[in-house]
């Protein structure tokens, strides 16, 4: 219930973006229905309203969410077996940053009917947030609309700070990365290159020399 809650703001901003943005009420909820990404949806749907091309909406959001590959090859070690193929693929698409932390944090084996519970809380917040946010759009002035755009960066502060705060190297690993998207941007030379394809480049040169410099080491 508390990652249900706590989704709810931040699905009601990307609705309310959506739908400002140009795309249809239905397909807005869809999106959410269909994806539960956070920050993919986000960084995919901006790329949609600015016209970007298939090649980096999909790279884009690769980048995004490969994370998502890692958690759950994680989890499948944990899963009670045999799980046949279909309640596999269910339990992929539920997997979040916070419901994959509660998952990994139980003791033994989890069952397909435990990770069901914990994934359908936050479905459902992220599905109702957005809907709230996309039928919002009728009601609250042209105003409030623009500045609820504020809590999509609020969002990422709040994952940024507290992990920079505990670990000096994703702390340089966010330095490098803003360091590298500002060049991108604010160079003349590099003033060709888009928007989604400056997170793509940014993310991978910073993820890869945090890698190099902040190797994980073996138990």
């Amino acid at each position: 219930m508390p990652i249900a809650l706590g989704y709810i703001p931040v699905s009601f901003t990307f609705g309310l973006m959506a739908v400002t943005g140009g795309i249809p009420i239905w397909l807005t909820i869809f999106i959410s229905l269909s994806n539960l990404t956070s920050a993919g949806q986000f960084a995919g749907t901006g790329l949609i309203i600015a016209g970007a091309s298939y090649l980096e909406i999909g790279v884009t959001t690769l980048v995004i969410n490969i994370r998502y590959m890692l958690m759950s090859l994680a989890l499948s070690q944990k899963i009670k077996k045999p799980m046949n193929i279909f309640r596999r693929c269910l339990i992929a698409f539920g997997i979040t940053d916070e419901t994959f932390t509660l998952a990994a944090m139980e003791d033994g084996e989890i069952s397909f009917l435990y990770m069901l519970g914990l994934i359908t809380g936050p479905f459902l917040g992220w599905g109702l947030g957005t809907a709230l946010g996309a039928l919002s759009c009728s009601v609250l002035s042209e105003n409030v609309q623009n500045s609820m755009g504020i809590a999509l960066y609020a969002m990422f502060i709040a994952l940024i700070v507290p992990a920079s705060k505990k670990s000096k190297s994703a702390l340089i690993v966010v330095v490098i990365a803003v360091a590298i998207n500002c060049i991108l941007t604010w160079l003349p030379v590099f003033n060709h290159i888009s928007s989604g394809w400056r997170i793509i480049i940014a993310t991978i040169i910073a993820s890869s020399i945090g890698a190099l410099l902040f190797p994980k080491e073996d138990d």
